[in-house]
Order: structure tokens, then C-alpha cells, then sequence
């Protein structure tokens, strides 16, 4: 079987993908983002979803290194591991590259 970094690091990757197939860890997500490190309160404030639910979310996160918690007095505060959504998002740039290479010689291919 070939190893290649690149497959490696792909590999490495798969639980960031995983965890983010979920709705409720997107919206954490992205509400880590737009408003930066968050309390669990916070993060449950306007949400339908519970504590316990959105505690778990954050762990599966945790565990995928998207995530890290930190305590402030009694309370975990929330911040997004970065570095980790670029390396995400940079093996989806090339999977988007791959696949408009290969649009294009469909295109090609279908013109002649």
C-alpha cells in the first residue's frame, strides 16, 4: 500500500470532515468565528439545543482538534483551533482544483 504525506494528512483530516457533518457543530462553527472564544453559556444562549447536547458536540469537536476549551474562574471557555479548519479547508481547495481540472477536460473532450 502507498503512503504519500499527502494521504497521510488527508487521513488525518477525515475526523475534521466527520465532525463537521453535523448541523449543531457547524453553527458552533460558526458562531466561534464570527464572535470568537465563547462560554458554554453563550453557546447555548438562542439555541434549542441544550447544554448537555451542545457539551457533546464540543467534545466530538475537541477530539477532532477543532476545538479547545479553556477555564475562566468556574467557567470553559471555547475557542476554535484554526489552524486546523485551514489545513481543512486547504485539502478542499484542492479537491475543488481536481475536480474543475477535470470538468474542463470533460468539456474538452465533449467540444471535439
Amino acid at each position: 500500500m502507498l503512503h504519500s504525506p499527502a494521504l497521510s494528512g488527508l487521513r488525518g483530516s477525515a475526523p475534521v470532515f466527520a465532525a463537521l457533518g453535523d448541523e449543531t457543530r457547524l453553527r458552533l462553527v460558526k458562531r466561534l468565528c464570527e464572535q470568537g472564544p465563547l462560554s458554554i453559556t453563550n453557546l447555548v444562549s438562542g439555541s434549542k439545543v441544550t447544554r448537555q447536547a451542545i457539551t457533546k458536540h464540543l467534545r466530538v469537536m475537541e477530539r477532532a482538534g477543532l476545538v479547545h476549551e479553556s477555564r475562566r474562574g468556574r467557567e470553559s471557555i471555547w475557542e476554535l483551533e484554526k489552524k486546523r479548519l485551514e489545513i481543512a479547508r486547504g485539502y478542499l481547495e484542492r479537491i475543488s482544483k481536481q475536480w474543475d481540472g477535470a470538468l474542463d477536460r470533460l468539456r474538452q473532450f465533449v467540444e471535439e
